[in-house]
């Protein structure tokens, strides 16, 4: 839902560009708008977290370049809510099915993260976290996914950076996590900011390491 690796240039308009994330009392670009109050639309992503030789690791998804949206974005599997949705934890749970094949019954939900608001294009992301366990085989959609990651926790920690970015002609600056060839910016980079903050401290509620500490994780279902 956020964070790209090339983000392309889009046509110009009077909304900015997808992904293109400002912090709340941000600057507006003249000519650029913001959606109304009352627009914004319920979404949930799911949070993989697994064991691999004692230290958690991150699942998270890298979309397909030729996607009209948020094409080549590097995002946790997650979507907006569907009617049919009882809730929005079986939102998160529908979308890792659908978008890697990640079976529920290895998934053990372990804790909801803060609310994130796309601000421009008016999501309200609600992050749910869940251990699984470690060497599933992943089914990615072929319709959405290009690829499946699996990133060290303490890699992502290390990562962090301010990066500038443009779009749409726009040059701006962002925090972002760059890892070799992949930029984790926007919702997707203040979500992993938020659960590493939760794991440094211990995180009460959840069977959660603190950095460092070596601590795995249990395993899902």
């Amino acid at each position: 839902m956020s964070g790209s690796t090339s983000p392309p240039e889009e046509p110009a308009g009077d909304e900015l560009p997808p992904g293109l994330e400002l912090p709340p009392g941000g600057g507006l670009p003249a000519g650029f708008t913001l959606p109304r109050a009352g627009e914004e639309v319920a979404a949930a992503v799911l949070v993989p977290l697994f064991d691999r030789d004692g230290e958690p690791h991150l699942v998270l998804t890298r979309r397909r370049a030729d996607l009209r949206r948020h094409a080549g974005e590097i995002s946790f599997p997650g979507g907006r809510r569907d009617p049919e949705d009882a809730d929005l934890t079986e939102t998160a749970l529908r979308e890792a099915e659908e978008e890697i094949g990640l079976p529920r019954r290895h998934t053990r939900l372990l804790e909801e993260l803060t609310p994130v608001s796309t601000f421009v294009t008016g999501y309200v992301i609600h992050p749910f976290v869940a251990s699984i366990p470690a060497g599933l085989q992943w089914l990615p959609s072929a319709r959405e996914v290009d690829a499946v990651l699996e990133l060290g926790v303490e890699e992502v920690r290390a990562s962090r950076q301010r990066t500038t970015m443009k779009r749409r002609g726009i040059s701006f600056q962002t925090d972002a996590y760059i890892i070799g060839e992949h930029l984790i910016w926007g919702a997707t980079a203040r979500i992993i900011e938020d659960l590493l903050e939760r794991l440094a401290h211990g995180l009460p509620g959840g069977p959660w390491p603190a950095a460092g500490s070596r601590t795995p994780l249990p395993p899902g279902g």
